[in-house]
């Protein structure tokens, strides 16, 4: 069963996003291996590992706030790769949409815990 970070709303919905990209970059050209492929898919997964990283520090307000701006950082950057995949043609507008309205609430979630690190204490 899942315990501490895990059980985060944000978490999970920050890996289930994680998760989706790397099934939808396998589609991309192989000549984005090294590019975009790589970029997105560290971004995406570095919001997961923030998040739990974070979660062990909660004890510390300060340090524990910034790992979770540092996810909120990534998650932003996830944003940047969907829009060069949009613009690149490799997702189309609605799976763009679909991706980045996940990943703005992603924001707003990771917002929360910025604004109220005591809740997670």
């Amino acid at each position: 069963m899942a315990t501490g970070f895990r059980n985060l709303l944000v978490y999970k919905k920050a890996f289930a996003l994680s998760m989706d990209i790397f099934e939808l970059i396998k589609t991309f050209p192989k000549e984005e291996k090294f590019g975009l492929i790589s970029q997105i898919r560290n971004s995406s997964r570095s919001v997961c590992s923030n998040i739990g990283e974070g979660y062990r520090k909660r004890r510390y307000p300060a340090h524990f706030i910034s790992k979770i701006s540092d996810a909120d950082m990534e998650n932003t950057e996830t944003q940047v790769w969907l829009d060069f995949s949009l613009a690149c043609k490799y997702i189309g507008i609605e799976k763009f949409k679909h991706l980045n309205d996940r990943a703005e609430e992603i924001g707003k979630l990771l917002n929360h815990v910025i604004n109220n690190p005591e809740k997670y204490s």
